[in-house]
């Protein structure tokens, strides 16, 4: 063969054009949930239908954020690159069109079934079991065509850039798989596989790292390709990526549990996670410093660029949220700034800065070249720029201080000794204005994506003719390639794919596997409690109907060893207390108080009343009203089925109480509505609300708790 004969081929232009189209509609549409979600907190009136309500869209929200806005920016991004620099197209155009329309249906899916409170209550992996399945399907499709893409590359070597989306790929499906095992009950109901603890640890270790392989690695594979491109510039320093790629993706599993430092986790597990949060830092900022550094030299065409913009915003912004992250995971950071606003903010400088604006940036970048023309428009694309970087201010700044607000009022005792503010309402009413503000951030970052939206649509339409598969050639693959003197030991590892994604699952598989299998196996870690016992049948239908109205968005689980909570609530919570929680319902931001020690706390009739109209009991109060739940009439269909399926899992129901769960039911439901009737209140017992009511009045009896403040 000779190896500098050139072939002829083609890229596939067509894939990457719909999926960057596709970004642009669904960031449309996910920032437009979010500024309603943002808005509901100031003006509770905009929960105007229960399929509104914040419960149910702020997990459509991150949904449409996060996999439809950024997967399908990933996607846009990898299918453009990935055959530039494999000098090959895609392997199989069927298989890119499967990924394609398989996203969007299930993009769709959950548009569809979260509103309708089909969620399995898990942060950013609430889609149900049908949907999960779905979801690795198209995964295993996006990694078949990309590898196959790789093996029949004409570059010997691999560049920086697929390393992370090989990384991304490998780690993704294993997070995916592991925390969605669960147990199907009926076509849109499932159980966690795992509960309390167990559940709470698998679902960080997913969460934390949902973040760190899908709204990360995926992006930082796109600011090494696109960076350098439009700065027509090469990478600041090969050996610093290499250090960034395998530093990043070691450490990055272990930090999960710094999500939940002063729960029941055991302190162990806990101190991990904070050890390797904060080692995090040095890998996440020599990577900052790479893109940045890569454009040292054209701080000149910054300046007039959009495009470049938008990269050094993106790589600052990475830069602040990966300080802010290690900081945030050090206990005393943690204990102010947990289940506050202040975590909110952290998240959005990452999802606005990081994922947005290099998303912004790519797309700006790449409708021009893809087309062969101008910008329609820079002014309009700068326009966005400086927009976009208000908004990100107006969102962020408010927060963190609603966030430092929240945690010391909280925390606050008068000279007495006593709660300085024993209403957690009042908390809430001290930060509306600062929601305000967030909310016209939001507004002025979501009117900046219109204008993209707008500048590309004009760029597109003045183009006559799209080349959808731009010819190209390349010379063959040098199957004798000899290792040169001075060569990087990694050059191997380049060179050969498949050993590349193996050592890539070993070494994130190595922190998953530590903290796991000892919190799983060894049963001191989660101390038995005699008194804690399963939840009756109507209870466990109420849960279903707090978790189907995403109660545990707002409301906390968890009540952590600080003197303020524990006058405030109670007992702190024990590990002992969850053993029956599939899923655990922890929560990671309180907007309403937290209810792990309810229980007992008010009458019936006060439940009823706040979920009637939630200002009856709270003047005030931004919580929507759930009237619903005392016309709807309980389905107890499927709870034969949910009792043999919490059997499965471990459950002590004893064998044959299906035979007697509707006498049970009956039983405690005519206690509800007896003790309702004292208070002049007629329902029936076969309403929503009672099987709500008797859910909440069990939380955190179980064992003996201390008198709380109310």
């Amino acid at each position: 063969m000779n190896n500098n004969a050139l072939e002829k081929f083609s890229y596939d232009n067509l894939i990457v054009r719909n999926f960057v189209f596709a970004t642009m509609i669904w960031g449309v549409i996910g920032m437009l949930v979010g500024l309603l979600a943002a808005t509901q907190l100031v003006y509770p009136i905009f929960n105007f239908a229960e399929i509104t309500t914040f419960g149910r869209i702020r997990p459509l929200h991150t949904n449409a954020v996060i996999f439809a806005f950024v997967g399908n920016g990933i996607f846009a991004g990898v299918y453009y690159s990935l055959q530039r620099l494999c000098k090959a197209r895609m392997f199989s155009d069927a298989l890119s069109k499967i990924n394609f329309w398989g996203w969007q249906l299930i993009i769709v899916a959950a548009v569809i079934t979260l509103p309708l409170g089909f969620t399995s209550s898990k942060e950013y992996a609430e889609l149900e079991w049908p949907i999960d399945i779905a979801i690795t399907i198209i995964w295993v499709v996006f990694g078949w065509n990309m590898f196959g893409t790789i093996l029949k590359r004409r570059q010997q070597h691999l560049y920086v850039a697929i390393w992370f989306y090989i990384g991304t790929f490998v780690t993704v499906a294993v997070l995916h798989i592991v925390n969605s095992v669960e147990i199907p009950v009926t076509f849109m109901k499932s159980y966690s596989w795992y509960a309390g603890v167990q559940d709470a640890l698998v679902q960080w270790w997913y969460g934390h790292n949902a973040v760190a392989f899908f709204l990360t690695t995926p992006y930082l594979g796109l600011m090494y390709y696109f960076v350098p491109k439009a700065a027509n510039r090469p990478v600041y320093s090969y050996r610093l990526s290499i250090i960034h790629f395998w530093a990043l993706i070691f450490m990055y599993i272990w930090a999960g549990p710094h999500h939940l430092l002063y729960t029941a986790l055991p302190d162990w597990a806990q101190t991990l996670g904070v050890v390797f949060s904060v080692m995090l830092i040095a890998p996440s900022w020599g990577g900052m410093l790479n893109g940045l550094l890569t454009l040292r030299s054209v701080w000149d065409k910054v300046r007039i660029d959009p495009v470049l913009k938008f990269f050094v915003v993106a790589i600052t912004a990475y830069g602040m949220a990966t300080f802010e992250g290690p900081m945030l995971s050090l206990k005393s950071v943690n204990a102010i700034a947990h289940y506050t606003d202040w975590i909110v903010a952290h998240v959005h400088v990452g999802a606005l800065g990081w994922n947005g604006f290099l998303t912004f940036g790519m797309i700006y970048w790449l409708i021009p070249k893809m087309y062969k023309t101008q910008l329609f428009s820079l002014k309009l694309a700068n326009f966005h720029f400086w927009i976009g970087t208000l908004g990100i201010l107006f969102y962020a700044l408010p927060l963190y201080w609603a966030g430092f607000t929240q945690s010391a009022m909280w925390k606050e005792f008068t000279a007495d000794g006593v709660l300085a503010y024993p209403n957690f309402l009042e908390t809430v009413l001290q930060i509306r204005y600062m929601y305000m503000l967030r909310a016209i951030g939001g507004l002025l970052y979501l009117t900046g994506v219109i204008v993209m939206c707008y500048n590309i649509v004009k760029t597109v339409a003045s183009v006559k003719i799209f080349d959808a598969n731009e010819a190209a050639e390349a010379p063959a693959l040098q199957q004798d390639y000899k290792e040169h003197e001075g060569a990087h030991w990694h050059r191997w590892l380049e060179r050969k794919p498949i050993q590349f994604m193996i050592a890539s699952l070993v070494v994130i598989l190595i922190g998953g596997i530590v903290e796991m299998v000892p919190t799983f196996l060894v049963k001191s870690n989660i101390p038995t409690i005699a008194s804690v016992t399963p939840y009756t049948p109507l209870e466990l239908e109420g849960r279903d109907i707090y978790i189907r109205e995403g109660c545990n968005n707002c409301h906390s689980q968890m009540v952590r060893p600080f003197r303020s909570e524990t006058v405030r609530y109670g007992e702190y919570s024990k590990a002992g207390e969850f053993v029956y929680d599939h899923p655990h319902l922890w929560g990671s931001k309180r907007t309403g108080p937290d209810l792990h020690r309810v229980g007992g706390k008010y009458p019936d009739s006060w439940h009823y009343n706040h979920m009637l109209d939630p200002t009856i009991t709270s003047p005030n109060s931004i919580m929507p009203p759930y009237a619903n739940m005392l016309e709807n009439t309980l389905d107890v269909s499927d709870i034969e089925k949910k009792i043999s399926a919490m059997r499965t899992l471990g459950v002590p129901y004893p064998d044959g109480f299906e035979a007697t769960v509707h006498q049970n039911m009956d039983a405690q439901a005519e206690k509800i509505v007896a003790s309702l009737a004292k208070d002049n209140i007629k329902t029936t017992k076969d309403k929503e609300i009672i099987a709500m009511i008797a859910y909440l009045q069990r939380l955190g009896t179980d064992i003996k708790i201390k008198n709380s403040t109310k």
